[in-house]
Parts: C-alpha cells; sequence; structure tokens
C-alpha cells in the first residue's frame, strides 16, 4: 500500500471517530437535559442511576462505579439522602460500612427521567423515515458490541 493511500485511509478513519464521537457526545447532551427536575445535579442523577442499574452498593464500590472518589461521592450521597432520593442502611457484616439504594421516590424519580428522555428520542425518532430507523437500530447493536468490546 502506498504512503499516500494510507494516509488518506487513516484521515478517513479518523474522521468517522470524529465524527462518530461528537455525535454520540451531542446525543447524550440532549438526553441528559430530558428530566424531571432541576432540583438534582447530572452528578446525582447519574449516581441513582448506577444504583437503579446495579442495585444496593456501599458508597465505596459506587464511587468506583461513577469514576469518582469516595469523599466525593460521599457529598453526592449526603445531598440525595437529603432530598429522600436513596437510604442507607447499615452493612450486614462490616459494621464500619452502609449499603447505599435507592429509595421509593428515588425509584420514581429515575424511572420519571427514563420515561421522559425515552419520549424525547422517539419523537426525534418519529421525525424519521422507516429506512433511516432501520439504519439507526442497526448502529445501535454496533455500538452495543463496541462498547462491550471496550470492556473486556
Amino acid at each position: 500500500m502506498r504512503y499516500a493511500n494510507y494516509m488518506s485511509e487513516c484521515a478517513h478513519e479518523r474522521s468517522l471517530a470524529g465524527r462518530l464521537r461528537l455525535s454520540v457526545v451531542r446525543l447524550n447532551r440532549r438526553l441528559r437535559a430530558q428530566r424531571t427536575g432541576q432540583d438534582v445535579s447530572l452528578t446525582q442523577v447519574s449516581a441513582m442511576s448506577t444504583l437503579h442499574k446495579c442495585g444496593a452498593l456501599t458508597p465505596g464500590q459506587l464511587a468506583t462505579k461513577e469514576g469518582v472518589q469516595p469523599p466525593s461521592m460521599t457529598r453526592v450521597i449526603a445531598a440525595l439522602e437529603e432530598l429522600g432520593y436513596v437510604e442507607r442502611t447499615p452493612h450486614p457484616t462490616d459494621g464500619r460500612q452502609a449499603i447505599v439504594a435507592l429509595s421509593e421516590r428515588g425509584l420514581e424519580y429515575v424511572h420519571a427521567t427514563i420515561s421522559a428522555r425515552e419520549a424525547w428520542l422517539d419523537e426525534r425518532l418519529a421525525e424519521l423515515g422507516d429506512e433511516e430507523r432501520e439504519i439507526l437500530s442497526r448502529a445501535a447493536e454496533i455500538i452495543d458490541r463496541m462498547a462491550e468490546q471496550g470492556n473486556q
């Protein structure tokens, strides 16, 4: 392969990677904006979403999953507890630890946020033609597969 052809192909790949990255970031930003209330920060919504997905966790486990330092997560949990979105219970085997779980109010908030985001996305998808929706369906499968490969 000639160098010029190689550089041309690499530039195209970077271009696709850059375009895809930017598109995913923009879509994520728009979806995150679709939430039921502004009394909760995006960091707090993220922590509640992780608890919804993973179930009850220790503060340290939640901090690890969220990619933040434990003291930062302690502040997030305290704020969510004050709002009534999470509950802390003693750890069953380690008296130094607590278990954090979504409260009923927190679960309702997460479900409402998911519904708001999916309603917004359903509206955008309804604006597309059948062929475009089929392409996005295939793209979602590919993106899921790419995301899973990154976790191996």
